[in-house]
């Protein structure tokens, strides 16, 4: 969670690293022209979570709520549906396309994660996923329940996952999910 500004731009950082975007002058413009409509959604994120959990003023509070509009308009033309305070640093948004996030879900560091996937609860209960860091999640992949996911763990496209799976460094696939054969991370999430 973002605490601090340092927080706020360790997590712009990781994030342009995670989508291997550079951070020159060029791609500034480029940014600025929406070349790169993803990583400004990404910044609009971050920027959101900021003014949410460090600034307390009152015009702040009103920069949030402006931010917030944007933000919301932003996640239409996407198909985003992802709440603050639910990614860690290094989030990696692949392709447009519904991504729907529960906003009890909590997610580590390095999150990979790819189109028609969603992150949600079951029944009625609030309770949501917590993945751990490193995770790889493939196109069209359901995470459900009050369930935890270990560390370097990638999810096959098109697998439901609704029970936990506490191994590191393993593959999981199927529908449901079971651990499929370890796994090097590195192979699909090369920062981390």
């Amino acid at each position: 969670m973002i605490t601090s500004k340092k927080d706020y731009l360790e997590y712009l950082a990781s994030d342009r690293l995670a989508l291997g975007i550079p951070n020159t002058l060029a791609v500034k413009f480029k940014e600025f022209i929406s070349i790169y409509p993803i990583l400004k959604f990404q910044k609009h994120l971050r920027r959101l979570e900021y003014y949410k959990n460090c600034k307390k003023g009152f015009l702040s509070r009103a920069y949030y709520f402006y931010l917030q509009y944007h933000f919301r308009r932003e996640s239409l033309v996407l198909g985003f549906t992802i709440p603050e305070n639910v990614f860690g640093p290094g989030l990696a948004i692949i392709h447009y396309g519904t991504i729907v996030v529960n906003s009890n879900a909590k997610c580590g560091r390095n999150c990979r994660i790819h189109a028609s996937v969603n992150i949600g609860a079951s029944g009625g209960s609030p309770k949501a996923p917590q993945l751990g860091d490193n995770i790889y999640i493939g196109p069209g992949v359901v995470i459900f329940g009050d369930i935890r996911i270990g560390n370097n763990v990638a999810i096959s496209a098109n697998s439901t996952v609704n029970k936990t799976i506490e191994g590191n460094d393993i593959l999981i696939a199927g529908s449901p999910a079971k651990k499929i054969k370890e796994f090097n991370i590195k192979t699909v999430i090369k920062h981390a």
